[in-house]
């Protein structure tokens, strides 16, 4: 799977805080970090701070179990003039097997300045 380039990359690996009662990954965390990628990627392209407008799609594609290791990639598709479009893939990794696409989703980020008020983001 190639990605765009500009694309940010953060590795989580999956503990028991981060699962559910069948022992795989609780969606609250994957939002939580398919959240923090969208969060990086905005940051890093705008230069300044962004915060979450919304969430536009996520879905989970397959169970992610307890000592796989999850790839995120984020990546900004649409800069307007303070907005963001940040789409995250979230690939599961184990020793012997093929990467899998188990989370995606479309998140809608906001350049901001030191008050949290809309701010151009830098290109």
């Amino acid at each position: 799977m190639t990605s765009p380039s500009g694309t940010l990359e953060l590795h989580e690996l999956v503990l028991p805080a981060h699962a559910n009662h069948r022992g795989t990954l609780f969606a609250g965390e994957g939002l939580r970090l398919m959240a923090k990628a969208a969060f990086l990627a905005a940051r890093g392209l705008a230069q300044r701070e962004a915060v979450m407008a919304a969430v536009t799609g996520v879905q989970f594609l397959s169970p992610v179990a307890l000592g796989q290791q999850l790839l995120l990639r984020a990546w900004v598709s649409r800069v307007g003039r303070s907005s963001m479009t940040v789409c995250v893939t979230g690939l599961s990794e184990s020793p012997g097997t093929p990467p899998e696409e188990v989370l995606k989703g479309v998140f809608e980020m906001v350049a901001v300045d030191g008050k949290g008020r809309p701010s151009p983001a830098k290109r």
